[in-house]
């Protein structure tokens, strides 16, 4: 086993503060922000050694069970403990979990909070016009998957191995992952409106993803996104940045082609009758048709005395557009093909799902997700998880990661791993 410590090196211990009150400063970063919801910093703890959230107003509530999902929903595996996430014994805030490339299929430990603590909360983002920012504190060793959220995925899709014994359909809402099939390893924010899937997928669809990565362990990095409501934008962060990212050839990229298809189905299905190409069985619902009413800019890509084709720039689609001119002289809208797709931000004219029901709700997670494929995901270090339910400014989300991360790494050239008793 390695001893894991982080070599810190800011101006804050440089000028003469002590760990513990460098520490609380920048909790105090987090809490302060207007909508601040739950913190976890995993420093602080309950009576039964649960860790804890800071809640608005200094209470502090909402803690974490260790769960094997697998077990819960397969009945097989063994149950999860708290010794199951391994202590850094230091991190951004104090202390930091070790999310774990577990070898044994039928265990996936996760730190889960029940629905019914806390349905109706300020964590529990839904409903018309609510928008929601979260940010956590990670080291990424590997893995594309989820950081954290609430995004239970369901286990109703079928997957090889072990007959699911409870299944339940997808209760998403909102979540962090670590980029997915969108771009591994990068910093993803998944949204969901109705809590299962989107754009004629079996699973969601809807993601702003960041173009650059997580930096690799041993670096950390601040990742997270801000979904406004009022916007309708979806917007994911590295380190308080948040890129302008377009996907070329959507139609070809193993997410983005979903959200392709429903632009093109959309577009088909608003000619009048049924068109080449056209899928009337598509759920109209699903349609992905960002506003395309303000032309940002326009190339002529040809020029000829009956037909021109032309790049129309618009704030979330590029569209190649072919004008014919009829015997009148008139041109019109031969044809329309998606030519890129501006995933951040990522254009989502919905509300959060809202399950109604805590029974119809998914859990709170940190580390992983309940899903059927029971990957392994995300593996490394989380040092801190918080929620705002509000949109936070660019300008806020630069600041919480500038005055949130000294420059630090991980050491790992000990013996021995570090596990604090609770601070209580």
């Amino acid at each position: 086993m390695f001893r894991l410590r982080i070599l810190i090196v800011g101006a804050a211990l440089l000028n003469g503060a002590s760990p513990e009150e460098s520490r609380l400063r920048r909790i105090n970063e987090v809490t302060r922000l207007p909508g601040f919801a739950a913190f976890w910093d995993f420093v602080l703890r309950d009576e039964a050694g649960r860790f804890e959230a800071w809640l608005p107003n200094g209470k502090r509530g909402l803690p974490l069970d260790a769960r094997n999902y697998v077990k819960d929903y397969w009945g097989i595996g063994r149950d999860a403990t708290l010794e199951d996430f391994p202590l850094l014994g230091s991190g951004p805030f104090g202390q930091a979990i070790e999310i774990r490339n577990e070898s044994d299929p039928n265990f996936r430990p996760v730190l889960l909070l029940p629905r019914s603590q806390f349905h109706g909360s300020a964590i529990d983002v839904s409903g018309p016009g609510n928008s929601v920012s979260m940010v956590a504190w990670v080291v990424h060793n590997g893995g594309n998957h989820a950081i954290a959220g609430i995004w239970h995925e369901g286990t109703d899709l079928s997957q090889p191995g072990a007959a699911v014994q409870r299944i339940e359909n997808g209760r998403r809402q909102y979540a962090i992952f670590a980029g997915l099939a969108a771009n591994n390893g990068a910093s993803a924010a998944h949204v969901s409106e109705n809590g299962g899937p989107s754009f004629g997928d079996k699973y969601a669809r809807n993601l702003a993803v960041t173009s650059h990565r997580i930096a690799p362990a041993p670096a950390w990095s601040v990742v997270g996104f801000t979904f406004d409501n009022a916007s309708n934008t979806v917007t994911a962060y590295i380190d308080g940045r948040a890129t302008p990212y377009w996907i070329d050839n959507p139609q070809q990229h193993p997410f983005f082609k979903w959200p392709a298809e429903a632009w093109r189905q959309g577009k088909l299905h608003s000619r009048p009758g049924t068109q080449d190409g056209e899928n009337p069985s598509f759920p109209a619902d699903q349609y992905y048709l960002p506003p395309e009413t303000k032309i940002v800019r326009t190339e002529t890509i040809s020029r000829a005395r009956t037909e021109r084709v032309i790049l129309r720039t618009f704030p979330f689609t590029k569209v190649r557009v072919t004008l014919r001119r009829d015997e009148d002289g008139r041109w019109t809208v031969f044809g329309e093909e998606l030519v890129a797709l501006k995933v951040n931000p990522f254009w989502f004219a919905h509300d959060l799902f809202s399950p109604g029901a805590a029974g119809n709700g998914g859990p709170f997670t940190i580390g992983r997700v309940i899903h059927s494929s029971r990957g392994v995901g995300f593996t490394g270090w989380i040092g801190g998880v918080a929620v705002f339910d509000r949109a936070l400014s660019a300008a806020q989300m630069r600041r919480l990661a500038r005055k949130t991360v000294l420059p630090m790494r991980i050491d790992m050239t000990k013996s021995g791993v570090r596990s604090p008793a609770p601070l209580r």
